[in-house]
């Protein structure tokens, strides 16, 4: 398929299939940001314990909140394909809704580079919820993570994404 071409195509293989990592040597610096977002449930009473900092294992979000930043500052490690990145920016903050006993993630990563940060905000939400659920496990083994998903994206050549729903 030709690069004019209307259809969209896989970056991450060559023209007989194989998997590689995209050459971004060519490409501008441009100021780059990922948002991203996760959820994870739980019973009322861990939802509870954590709200009051009772978990035997210590603060759950601090802990959470700084696994989600070392994750996005490790995608390269990770996940194969990627590039290793010196991000810019790192935060991952919590929103707590009582009634449905539910912490919601948000990670929101930044970069002046080459190429995107949207798999290390939505490393960081995953790990951050991995995170909640490992020091949770032993009141509630019951947690569901979900709905991770990148809800923004700025910068480089493809321009900006807003997630609509």
């Amino acid at each position: 398929m030709s690069k004019n071409s209307t259809k969209k195509e896989f970056s991450h293989f060559d023209q007989t299939g194989n998997a590689r990592m995209v050459d971004v040597s060519q490409k501008t610096d441009t100021v780059r940001k990922a948002v991203a977002h996760g959820s994870i449930s739980m019973t009322a009473e861990c939802f509870a314990l954590i709200r009051s900092a009772s978990i035997s294992k210590g603060d759950v979000l601090g802990v959470a909140r700084l696994a989600g930043i070392m994750a996005a500052k490790k995608v390269g490690d990770l996940i194969p394909l990627t590039h290793p990145l010196p991000i810019t920016k790192a935060e991952v903050d919590f929103s707590l809704d009582e009634v449905k006993s539910t912490i919601h993630i948000t990670a929101t990563v930044g970069i002046t580079g080459k190429t995107g940060v949207e798999m290390e905000a939505l490393t960081a939400v995953s790990i951050a919820a991995l995170t909640i659920y490992d020091m949770c496990k032993a009141v509630d083994k019951s947690m569901v993570i979900s709905d991770i998903k990148l809800l923004s994206k700025s910068g480089g050549k493809s321009g900006n994404y807003i997630r609509k729903n």
